[in-house]
């Protein structure tokens, strides 16, 4: 009677664990081709973040340390661009215009800073001003600490919602065990600030004592993508480890549950955390296994793609594509691979023309045109 009873436990369990795997099982559709591409911005090796200015120009970040402003076919080294630690993952990141730059000429830029007592460096929010192609009037908004050597998981990228806030993300540093969870301690976490580096007076944790007031939401491994849905609501999709990658729709004060829950494993094979739900912690919307390595998101609003109209972009370093994920009320319906084989796409942002702009390594930005 107990074997019974042991063995009819495994088969639910079992049959539980396939059908949790089966939720996410949406098959990755071959490339529809309906589009041709055009190099726009040749010669870039590994350009991490990119904005328009109002003249149509474009900065552009190559995480060596280089800004660059292309406008009229020519490249142009801004200069006064602070030091970054370019190591592994960090370097020269993320970058983003004010809502209203027209009026004030902020412009802010994510980049791994070594300033601090400690070695190594950790992810910095500056806002600055372009003048003569040269940075002016730079400001520090924010900067994680501890420094560390360690190379990877500094996040990091920018957005601004409709009510004017800024948010921007930090990696958990790999620190998995310290920084995620722990709300007294930087990394692993979203971002919240006022445009001019202040706390706004509605953060979550603003009242808690020891706690880093500038974080909106907590639990998270390595964001490499933020948007704006156009519903207003901010969405990320971060790094797991083997497997797991996440999609995530951001919640004031959630947590996200890195490391204590994942549909990820060690990169040797091993597990990490024998659940993958937990009461008080958020699910992804999607989760990608095997990982795709996903880096820069966008949703698609532009006229100029019917079919594609209020999806969602998303890169994939690991295969090389970039995935078209097909949204109907919000949930992840279908999806579709654009762009195979072009290379480690790096970023992905809807232009001011409406155009879709692909970054991709080793090779530069190239505009997506429909036929």
């Amino acid at each position: 009677m107990k074997r019974f009873i042991f063995s009819m436990t495994l088969i639910f369990f079992t049959t539980l664990s396939c059908a949790q795997e089966k939720k996410n099982d949406i098959t990755l559709e071959p490339d529809p081709k309906n589009y041709t591409t055009e190099l726009v911005v040749p010669d870039l090796q590994i350009p991490w973040g990119m904005v328009w200015l109002p003249d149509n120009s474009m900065l552009i970040t190559e995480k060596s340390g280089q800004l660059i402003h292309f406008k009229n076919g020519n490249k142009t080294l801004v200069k006064n661009v602070p030091e970054v630690y370019n190591r592994n993952q960090g370097g020269l990141l993320d970058i983003e215009l004010h809502p209203k730059y027209k009026e004030n000429g902020w412009i802010y830029i994510t980049y791994s800073s070594k300033e601090g007592m400690e070695k190594g460096g950790n992810t910095a929010l500056i806002r600055a001003k372009l003048e003569n192609n040269t940075l002016t009037t730079i400001e520090k908004l924010y900067k994680g600490t501890p420094n560390t050597t360690r190379g990877h998981h500094f996040g990091s990228r920018i957005e601004f919602d409709k009510d004017g806030h800024l948010y921007f993300c930090i990696g958990d540093r790999g620190n998995r065990d310290v920084n995620p969870q722990d709300i007294t301690k930087d990394g692993g976490k979203i971002y919240r600030l006022n445009d001019d580096g202040s706390i706004p007076k509605d953060n979550p944790f603003i009242d808690k004592k020891g706690a880093k007031k500038a974080i909106f939401s907590y639990g998270h491994r390595n964001p490499q993508g933020m948007a704006i849905h156009p519903n207003g609501t901010i969405w990320i999709h971060e790094h797991g480890p083997k497997g797991g990658d996440e999609i995530n729709s951001i919640k004031k004060g959630a947590n996200y549950g890195w490391p204590i829950i994942t549909y990820g494993l060690n990169y040797s094979g091993t597990s990490i955390t024998n659940i993958t739900k937990k009461e008080g912690m958020e699910q992804p919307l999607y989760y990608w296994t095997p990982s795709i390595a996903p880096s820069g998101m966008d949703f698609i609003t532009s006229n100029k793609y019917p079919d594609w109209k209020n999806d969602l972009l998303v890169g994939s370093l690991k295969f090389q594509y970039l995935e078209l994920v097909e949204l109907t009320n919000n949930k992840i319906t279908g999806r579709k691979k654009l762009l195979d084989g072009m290379g480690r796409v790096r970023n992905v942002r809807q232009g001011p023309d409406g155009f879709i702009y692909v970054a991709i390594e080793n090779m530069g930005i190239v505009k997506i045109i429909p036929n």
